[in-house]
């Protein structure tokens, strides 16, 4: 994969989650094409790792965020979709940094499942003012710190009982363990 060639070997991990019937029905629906995969940027404002930027969707409930993601096109690279999502969704140019992740989950719904890769970039903003551009798809985009986004986010996001949000949940985890001081240290050299 070129993404590797630039951004490092990423960790494989995988998961299972259920979902409920509607969040199956969602999933299913967004395998236009083919689909079934998201790449999700971890997209932070500086150096100092200090703040990344979330998004909300229209459906999600109040103060649920999460680390922006998308999929790539037909014929389009991962990178090439990183860089495209991350300026729909959050309205930022992104510098992607390392390729973190590769996180492959089964979904499933009774006795029905979906298989679902998520590419997971560290990235930073390289211009930009952070804004959503698809408005249809995304209510809200804002600043929040890792620690904000990791306890009452988190809190907020796993209360809702939604598998899907227990997934984001599980993904953010795993990307703050991946990156534990990676991210500070790599600003200071």
């Amino acid at each position: 994969m070129e993404a590797e060639d630039k951004y490092g070997v990423p960790r494989h991990l995988s998961m299972t989650f259920e979902i409920s019937e509607a969040e199956f029905t969602m999933l299913r629906a967004s395998r236009k094409n083919g689909r079934n995969h998201d790449i999700t940027m971890f997209i932070f404002d500086d150096r100092s790792c200090r703040d990344l930027a979330v998004i909300a969707k229209h459906m999600f409930p109040p103060g649920a965020y999460r680390a922006p993601s998308g999929a790539a096109n037909p014929g389009e690279s991962i990178e090439d979709g990183a860089h495209r999502e991350a300026m729909e969704e959050t309205g930022l140019e992104i510098e992607l940094d390392r390729f973190i992740l590769v996180i492959h989950v089964l979904f499933t719904c009774g006795e029905e499942s979906e298989s679902w890769r998520s590419f997971i970039f560290t990235a930073f903003r390289k211009g930009g003012v952070l804004g959503q551009h698809d408005f249809v798809e995304i209510s809200e985009t804002k600043w929040v710190s890792v620690e904000e986004l990791q306890g009452g986010i988190r809190k907020t996001l796993l209360d809702s009982g939604m598998g899907l949000f227990a997934y984001r949940v599980a993904l953010h985890d795993a990307t703050f363990k991946a990156i534990d001081g990676d991210c500070r240290k790599r600003s200071l050299t």
